[in-house]
């Protein structure tokens, strides 16, 4: 489960990086949003290969990701399955 805030809760739902960067590395994911409307949204991401992913994230391209879907970096929380 990951969770952060965003800019505009409406572009990030539109956006189509998240199926560009991660759908190639068979992550699935499916997004959730705060219904009290705030800037708060959530994703649960099926991610088969961590390291690969952990990889990504620290990269140029995640956080070129997440400035075009206006992501707030600083407010990225992410749990994984126990």
């Amino acid at each position: 489960m990951i969770f952060h805030e965003v800019d505009d809760v409406d572009h990030w739902l539109a956006a189509p990086t998240r199926e560009s960067v991660f759908g190639p590395m068979g992550i699935t994911i499916r997004t959730f949003v705060d219904p009290e409307k705030s800037n708060r949204v959530g994703l649960i991401a099926e991610i088969p290969d961590m390291a690969a992913f952990q990889e990504v994230m620290a990269s140029d391209v995640a956080a070129e990701a997440m400035a075009s879907d206006g992501v707030r970096p600083d407010t990225l929380v992410m749990l994984v399955e126990g």
